[in-house]
């Protein structure tokens, strides 16, 4: 374990734009609200990209600056550097409303996992793996990614013991997100292409695609039970959201050549990353904050030009296509 010392920076680089959306059809209470971009740029960074939000509204991701990539935290308005010691390479995909953190890194011994816990830092290595990802962790502090060992296999790590997770009959399985009922996302790949799963203790695997899409990668699981992620249309990348109830809804960035969703907490903020003009930049899409002892929401103004940022998904054309395994979003 080692400790990690962290500098914070003034996060100057945090911009929100007027564009509004509404996610009409969708009856999670979390997600029928009006909602804005703000995006998010690691001072002097090349490359930002938001990858988890929780509770509370601290988010954390990774960037590139001067060559090397770093993790982030980010919690009201200051950007806290998150650097293994010894690393290349850090990246930070998940947090929890305890400020547990977990990511990857590497080093010169391989790829390896993280949790950064109370400014501790200890590593996480599946047995007999190369590579280890931790990408998401709950509340409870069940821990899920991905590992290689003769291909990749998803895992959840619990209470200290680790467990495979394969979805049958798959080439690879990687395990994206878990919530804090431990149902967990992510995706597969077969013969067909690259698609998404849902798994829980009551229905097992369920999977999951979005229609027409040449490859479906789930990101995150809420309490609310939303899921966000990405797909791949036609050759380009769309963020979407979707429930049991609303179906599928695309989020894309206006003007965008990419937008990923990777992350949403329990109040349906998301966050993730686009690409503009050859630049990735992260994003927050969320409802509007009050910052009034009440509480209360302030509804923002929608111009008749804006462009709904989250359009209804209705192609019906069956998934297909290639698989490219991408645990960095």
């Amino acid at each position: 374990m080692t400790k990690l010392r962290n500098h914070l920076l003034r996060a100057s680089a945090i911009s929100t734009l007027a564009l509004v959306g509404t996610l009409m059809g969708v009856t999670s209470k979390a997600l029928a609200q009006p909602r804005t971009f703000t995006t998010i740029d690691f001072p002097g960074a090349s490359f930002t990209s938001a990858r988890a939000i929780n509770g509370r509204g601290d988010i954390v991701g990774f960037y590139t600056s001067a060559g090397r990539g770093r993790g982030f935290q980010l919690r009201r308005a200051s950007f806290t550097s998150i650097d293994v010691p010894g690393a290349s390479l850090t990246q930070a995909f998940g947090i929890n409303n305890r400020d547990d953190v977990v990511g990857a890194y590497n080093n010169s011994t391989g790829g390896h996992g993280f949790l950064l816990s109370r400014g501790t830092i200890t590593s996480i290595d599946f047995p007999g793996s190369g590579l280890t990802q931790a990408l998401a962790i709950n509340n409870r502090g069940d821990i899920v990614g991905l590992y290689n060992r003769g291909g990749a296999h998803g895992f959840l790590l619990r209470q200290g013991r680790f467990t495979s997770i394969d979805f049958p009959g798959a080439f690879t399985t990687a395990a994206r997100g878990i919530n804090s009922d431990g149902e967990i996302v992510g995706s597969y790949t077969n013969a067909t292409g690259e698609h998404g799963f849902r798994l829980s203790e009551d229905d097992g695997f369920r999977s999951t695609d979005v229609p027409g899409a040449q490859l479906t990668e789930p990101s995150a699981i809420s309490s609310e039970d939303d899921v966000v992620g990405l797909y791949d249309r036609a050759g380009r990348r769309h963020g979407f959201v979707w429930n049991e109830d609303g179906g599928f809804r695309s989020i894309d960035f206006a003007g965008a050549s990419v937008t990923t969703a990777l992350g949403i907490n329990g109040r349906g903020d998301i966050v993730g990353r686009y690409q503009l003009g050859g630049v990735s930049h992260g994003f927050l899409f969320s409802r509007p904050r009050d910052d009034n002892a009440d509480g209360a929401e302030l509804a923002p103004l929608q111009n008749a030009e804006d462009q709904p940022a989250l359009q209804d998904d209705e192609s019906q054309a069956p998934p297909q296509d290639e698989f490219g395994l991408d645990a960095t979003g």
